[in-house]
């Protein structure tokens, strides 16, 4: 297992640095970007995937969210980014580990323990949560969303907000295991569409929920290559 040490990682913000420095956090939040980027550029073809911290190995989940990735990374040699913790996010990496495939973290430095998993071929760490999220939303060939907390809901709408304001192109969302999105696609037709219309009945069409490994293999083969973002300065 290789793990990238980024600037990041080597110089972290000191505990001791006031919150009013604002200079000190703005170079800090810079390293973070930059970090970001440099090591998205060396995955041309990615999927990210999102699911919770709380479903250890013991739950059917797990094993259905590790046996995807490695599918994935079977079968079209996508690179698998996640938050690069325990839960889910373990079985991703680990699904992909076990194919001999890419495997990226991006972790999150936080009060309580939140360690690394320990399949990873590459990682990065962050000390603010927008940028840590910035990067995991800012370019995929699509997007996988298992079972989550509010994390998830919060990475999710971000993808989805994003997408259906055109600030960043029309990739796949895929919601994985639909004896829990089926209850959220409920709310959004009874409760933001009918009750208060909120969203439109088309935003629907922004995301696709399924229990088909095989269809989200389809669904990412058919995907375009989202190399937009490379060729900026």
């Amino acid at each position: 297992m290789k793990n990238i040490q980024t600037s990041a990682e080597r110089m972290p913000l000191k505990k001791d640095v006031h919150a009013g420095d604002i200079q000190a956090h703005l170079e800090h939040i810079q390293d973070e970007f930059r970090n970001g980027f440099e090591i998205l550029k060396k995955y041309p073809k990615s999927v990210t995937m999102f699911g919770s911290s709380m479903i250890d190995e013991k739950s059917p989940v797990y094993t259905k969210a590790s046996e995807l990735s490695k599918k994935i990374s079977e079968e079209i040699s996508y690179t698998i980014v996640t938050g690069g913790g325990p839960g889910l996010m373990e079985a991703f990496n680990k699904g992909a580990f076990q194919a001999h495939g890419q495997s990226v973290g991006f972790n999150e430095s936080l009060p309580h323990d939140h360690k690394t998993n320990e399949y990873l071929t590459d990682e990065i760490r962050f000390s603010y949560f927008f940028s840590r999220k910035a990067m995991m939303t800012f370019t995929s060939e699509a997007f996988i969303f298992f079972p989550g907390g509010f994390g998830t809901f919060d990475e999710l709408f971000s993808v989805l907000t994003l997408i259906q304001t055109d600030k960043i192109p029309r990739v796949p969302v895929v919601l994985f295991d639909s004896s829990f999105w089926n209850g959220v696609l409920s709310f959004f037709k009874e409760v933001m569409i009918d009750k208060f219309g909120t969203i439109r009945e088309k935003d629907l069409k922004l995301f696709t929920i399924t229990d088909s490994p095989d269809e989200v293999v389809s669904i990412i083969k058919n995907a375009p290559v989202s190399d937009w973002w490379r060729n900026l300065n």
